[in-house]
């Protein structure tokens, strides 16, 4: 990805690559099964659903359009926390970006600022509290110095760096935080869904690029 992309073209990495995340749900079932309640599978599930049938259906013409009606979709397919905090970023991701305007890599670090500002605050968390946003924030950082061919594998190496990183600590927040220090070694399931999106992503763009 190194150009702005017809809003068509990326409708179908993203078809792509919430179908491909499906394929992900039982592992992030698993990992919340440990730390929480084990929901997280289902609402990655519905939600993925959902947006792509969303996005099939309203056919948005702008990234606008496309981060307004993904946020409307998989919010409504769940009554999570999750989905809420998902749904919420997406939008205050879309407020900032300008009517027609199509995706290009250089809008990805702004998009995420918004989405990471969104769930800190929605979900009163910060980094170190063991969260989707340590794997959020070194992606931004990478998004933001990376050449656009490399950016999702810089993002992915990042993101999954900051899932590593609080692995060993304990849950400070929602569910998590109940467990406190048994959740001691297990990965964060939101920071993983995370990162299983961005591979997602990238498995998706890569086979977009592929010749027929």
């Amino acid at each position: 990805m190194s150009a702005d992309l017809p809003t068509d073209m990326v409708v179908g990495i993203l078809d792509d690559a919430l179908d491909r995340l499906t394929g992900r749900t039982e592992y992030l079932r698993e990992l919340d099964a440990a730390v929480g309640d084990g929901d997280l599978g289902i609402t990655v599930g519905r939600g993925a659903a959902a947006v792509r049938e969303a996005l099939r259906t309203a056919t948005p013409a702008d990234l606008e359009g496309v981060l307004i009606t993904a946020a409307s979709a998989f919010s409504r397919a769940n009554p999570s926390t999750m989905a809420a905090l998902v749904g919420t970023g997406l939008l205050a991701a879309a407020k900032g970006v300008a009517p027609g305007v199509l995706f290009s890599p250089a809008l990805v670090p702004d998009i995420l600022r918004a989405v990471y500002d969104r769930i800190a605050e929605r979900g009163k968390a910060d980094l170190g509290d063991k969260t989707v946003l340590d794997a959020i924030a070194p992606s931004i950082v990478a998004a933001a110095n990376v050449a656009p061919g490399t950016l999702l594998a810089a993002m992915i190496d990042a993101a999954q760096s900051g899932l590593d990183a609080t692995t060993n600590l304990p849950g400070r927040r929602g569910r998590a935080g109940w467990v406190g220090e048994r959740g001691v070694g297990h990965p964060d399931p939101g920071a993983a869904f995370y990162v299983e999106l961005l591979r997602a992503i990238a498995a998706a763009a890569e086979s977009s690029a592929e010749p027929n």
